[in-house]
């Protein structure tokens, strides 16, 4: 009687898979705590991103029965984005569950989809840091792949040119307080008729450490460090000075090469409104997969393959996503010149 190879249950299709990796647990990603790009499926490879320069007006009371008023039109422009396809493979040996079962149990079906799911959140966890990678190049206004080449550079795209405000930190007299309010001015000037709740800034650690040691900040952070400290929270998670939230972030990962890429560079950071309608979001492409045609995109999808002679298992899991800031006029690089 023939064995029966137990990846063949229905537990481990396409469908099965995919559904468990888009459960597991996100391990990595501050942009993901924060939600500031939130998800949005799509059923094509690209997207198209509508610009439309019009003006608003408010709008007249009228008497009821009355005509609307009529919009004017609005130039635009049109450009379109392919969303990057990011595939990843590993496997799984016989020998990785030869005589394997789940602790206190005899169920063979059991142990092997604990030891694919532990795989999967492996393969996962990779795709997730990518994810953050691309969503704080998309907060930076350009898009990089993972060997730190361009994929989109988001202010040559709108043709707008990019902010930066030099704090001068090493100057002890410069008013912080003001920077910070042009900071926001700028946010509020490009908003185009978006709304938006508050502003957050993702700084380097040299530049929050400068930003909270200044002479006209440093008693501020004190007090704020105080009761910081009675509630034993982390200081680095959030300290709000001048109507901007600012927070140390120390994303870091190795490229294929095993060359450690900073996501943001020394002596700077990223300021950004939070709150937005649609402002931000990440697209979520099809996989190119039979049985993904015409479907809305998930972030991550998943398959097995038997290998030949049934020596094991390929896995093959992919996302194809594009973090993306459709107004890059709002994003504001800061730094400090001294």
């Amino acid at each position: 009687m023939p064995m029966i190879n137990p990846f063949e249950n229905d537990a481990f299709s396409l469908v099965s898979l995919t559904h468990s990796i888009n459960i597991l647990p996100n391990m990595y990603g501050r942009c993901e705590q924060l939600n500031l790009f939130p998800v949005r499926g799509v059923v094509s490879r690209s997207i198209i991103v509508e610009e439309r320069n019009g003006v608003l007006h408010l709008l007249p009371t009228r008497p009821l029965g009355s005509p609307g008023t009529v919009g004017e039109n609005a130039k635009r422009k049109v450009r379109t984005f392919a969303v990057p396809h990011i595939p990843h493979d590993d496997s799984i040996l016989p020998a990785d569950y030869a005589g394997v079962r789940a602790f206190g149990t005899e169920n063979e079906l059991e142990s092997l989809v604990s030891i694919v799911n532990d795989r999967l959140q492996t393969m996962k966890n990779k795709h997730d840091i990518t994810r953050e990678h691309l969503r704080m190049g998309a907060l930076k206004g350009v898009i990089l792949d993972a060997d730190g080449s361009v994929i989109y550079n988001l202010f040559t795209e709108f043709q707008i040119q990019q902010k930066s405000i030099d704090f001068v930190l090493g100057t002890s007299t410069t008013d912080v307080r003001g920077k910070c309010m042009d900071v926001l001015r700028h946010i509020e000037d490009n908003l185009m008729g978006e709304i938006y709740t508050g502003a957050r800034a993702l700084v380097s650690s040299d530049f929050f450490d400068a930003l909270t040691k200044h002479d006209n900040v440093k008693a501020a952070y004190a007090n704020y460090a105080a009761a910081q400290q009675m509630l034993g929270g982390d200081l680095r998670k959030g300290f709000e000075f001048g109507g901007i939230i600012w927070e140390e972030y120390r994303g870091v990962a190795s490229d294929m090469n095993g060359t450690a890429r900073k996501f943001i560079a020394d002596g700077e950071g990223h300021a950004f409104p939070v709150g937005t309608m649609n402002s931000f979001s990440t697209v979520c492409a099809p996989a190119d997969f039979i049985e993904a045609v015409n479907t809305i995109g998930k972030p991550y999808y998943a398959k097995m393959k038997i290998r030949d002679y049934e020596r094991g298992v390929d896995l093959h899991t992919q996302s194809n996503i594009l973090p993306i800031c459709v107004r890059p006029a709002l994003l504001v690089r800061v730094f400090s010149s001294n």
